[in-house]
C-alpha cells in the first residue's frame, strides 16, 4: 500500500480505533449493570435491542443527513451524541430511560461509522479496497479486544468510571477526523435491494445474514449475562468477551480460505454444525475456565464468520451491476436479525435459566444447518467468482467496501451463467446461457490450482 493511501486512511482508522475501544465494552457493561440491579433477562434483552434498532434506522437514513451537512460536522455531531448518551447512563439508572438512550446511541454510532467507512471508500479505487478493508477489520476487532479487557479495569475505578471513559473516548475520536483535509468524499444515497428480490436471488445469503445478526447480537449482549450469572467477576467477563472477539479476528481468514476452495453452502453448513457442537459441549460438560475460554474462542470464530461467508456466497451469484445494492440489502437483513435476537433469546433465558442462551444458539444453528442443507439439495452453490473478503460493515458505505475489482471482474465473467432478468429487471446483465453448456466448456476462475475447486456447471443451478 502506498504511503499516500495509508496517510489518507490513517485518520478515519485512528478515529475508528479510539471510538471502538469504548463501544467494544459498552454493551457488556450495560448488561452487567442491569443484571447487578436485579433486572430480568427479558428486560435486559429489550434494552439491548434498542441499540440495534438505532443501528438499523441509522443505516437506512443517516446518509441523507451526511449529504446535507458534510462529513466533518456530521462526525462531530454523531460522536458528541454518543458521548452524551453514554454519560447520561452513568449519571442515573432507569431501564426505560436507558432504552431511549441506547436507541439514540445506536443511531449516532452508525452515523460515526458511516463517515469513517465513506472516507475509506473514497481513499482508493476498487483495486485497493481489499487492503483498506483489511486495515478496517484489524482496527475494528483490535479495538473490541482492547475494550473488553478494559471492562474490569474501568469498573474497579468506580460505578461511573466506565461510562466516563467511554464518553471521553467518543469525544477524543473526533480529533483525528478534524485534522484531515476539508474535502468531503462524495457518496450516493443508499438504495439496497428490497428483501423480496434478495430472497429470490440468494435465499442462502439472506438467511446467513439474518442468522449472523441474531447470533452476533446475542454474543455481544447476552453472553456477558450468562458469564456473570455462572459466577464470573466483571474482569473475568471482560477477558472472556475479549477471547470471543479474538477468535472472530483470527479465524475469519482461515474459514474464508476454506470457503474459497470449497462449496460455500457446505462451509455455512459446517459452521452451523460446529456451533451446535460447541453449544452442546458448553451445556453438557463440566468446564474449567481455560476450557470454556477455548470453546468461546472457537464459537467467536464460527458465529462472526457467518456473515462474510453468506455475503461471499451471495456475491458469487449476483450480477456486477447489483453487487453494491445487494451488499447493502444484506446489511439491512443483518441489522434486522440483530434487532430481534435479544428480544427472542432473553425470554428463553428467563424461562429455562441462564443456559437458555446456548440452547437458543444450538436451536438456531440446527435450523440454519437444515435450511442450508435443503437449499444445497435444491440449488447447489455457484462457483466462487472472487476471493473471500472478511467484513463487518456498519453502514451502507461499508457494505460497498466489499465490492473490490476482483469481485466485479469475476461477476462480469460469470453473470451469463444464470438468467436473473426477472429478479433484477433494472440491472443490465450479459446474455444468459441457453440450455446446458458443453461438457468441455472452460470456466474462468480466479484460482491458480483449479483442480482443488469443486466446479458446478451452470446447468446445476
Amino acid at each position: 500500500m502506498s504511503r499516500q493511501l495509508l496517510l489518507m486512511a490513517l485518520a478515519p482508522l485512528l478515529g475508528l480505533f479510539i471510538l471502538g475501544i469504548g463501544n467494544g465494552f459498552l454493551a457488556a457493561l450495560i448488561t452487567l449493570r442491569m443484571d447487578a440491579a436485579g433486572e430480568s433477562a427479558t428486560l435486559i434483552g429489550i434494552v439491548s435491542s434498542a441499540y440495534f434498532i438505532g443501528l438499523a434506522f441509522g443505516a437506512m437514513f443517516n446518509d441523507r443527513l451526511l449529504l446535507r451537512i458534510g462529513h466533518i460536522r456530521a462526525y462531530g455531531s454523531f460522536a458528541s451524541l454518543v458521548a452524551v448518551t453514554v454519560l447520561l447512563q452513568g449519571l442515573f439508572f432507569d431501564p426505560w430511560a436507558w432504552f431511549a438512550l441506547r436507541l439514540i446511541g445506536g443511531w449516532a454510532t452508525v452515523g460515526v461509522y458511516l463517515v469513517i467507512e465513506s472516507w475509506l471508500l473514497t481513499a482508493g479505487d476498487q483495486r485497493v479496497r481489499g487492503r483498506l478493508l483489511a486495515l478496517y477489520m484489524i482496527s475494528l476487532y483490535a479495538a473490541g479486544v482492547v475494550g473488553q479487557l478494559l471492562l474490569g479495569v474501568t469498573n474497579a475505578m468506580g460505578e461511573t468510571a466506565p461510562f466516563m471513559v467511554i464518553g471521553l473516548l467518543a469525544s477524543l475520536s473526533v480529533l483525528p477526523m478534524a485534522m484531515i483535509p476539508r474535502v468531503s468524499p462524495l457518496i450516493e444515497h443508499a438504495e439496497p435491494l428490497p428483501p423480496h428480490r434478495l430472497i429470490t436471488m440468494t435465499p442462502t445469503g439472506v438467511m446467513g445474514s439474518l442468522g449472523s445478526g441474531m447470533v452476533v447480537a446475542a454474543a455481544y449482549t447476552l453472553l456477558p449475562l450468562y458469564l456473570q450469572r455462572i459466577g464470573m467477576s466483571v474482569s473475568q467477563v471482560g477477558q472472556m468477551m475479549a477471547v470471543v472477539i479474538l477468535g472472530a479476528m483470527l479465524l475469519q481468514y482461515p474459514i474464508g480460505r476454506w470457503s474459497d476452495r470449497h462449496d460455500r453452502q457446505m462451509v455455512l453448513i459446517g459452521i452451523s454444525a460446529f456451533c451446535i457442537v460447541i453449544s452442546g459441549t458448553i451445556l453438557w460438560l463440566p468446564l474449567s475456565m481455560p476450557a470454556l475460554a477455548a470453546l468461546l474462542f472457537l464459537l467467536g470464530g464460527g458465529v462472526f464468520a457467518f456473515y462474510p461467508v453468506a455475503v461471499s456466497h451471495a456475491a458469487d451469484r449476483a450480477p456486477a451491476g447489483a453487487l453494491v445494492r445487494m451488499s447493502q440489502g444484506l446489511l439491512l437483513i443483518n441489522s434486522i436479525g440483530s434487532t430481534v435476537s435479544p428480544l427472542l433469546i432473553s425470554p428463553v433465558m428467563g424461562a429455562v435459566g441462564d443456559a437458555g442462551l446456548f440452547w437458543a444458539f444450538g436451536a438456531m444453528s440446527l435450523f440454519f444447518l437444515l435450511f442450508f442443507g435443503w437449499r444445497r439439495s435444491v440449488r447447489p452453490a455457484p462457483l466462487p467468482v472472487a476471493p473471500f473478503t472478511a467484513t463487518a460493515p456498519m453502514s451502507s458505505a461499508g457494505a460497498e467496501l466489499i465490492v473490490t475489482e476482483e469481485l466485479v471482474q469475476g461477476a462480469l465473467e460469470h453473470e451469463h451463467l444464470e438468467d436473473l432478468s426477472n429478479v433484477l429487471p433494472e440491472v443490465d446483465v450479459a446474455e444468459p446461457v441457453v440450455g446446458p453448456p458443453a461438457a468441455d466448456e472452460v470456466h474462468i476462475t480466479y484460482f491458480d490450482d483449479v483442480e482443488s475447486v469443486e466446479i458446478r456447471r451452470p446447468g446445476a443451478h
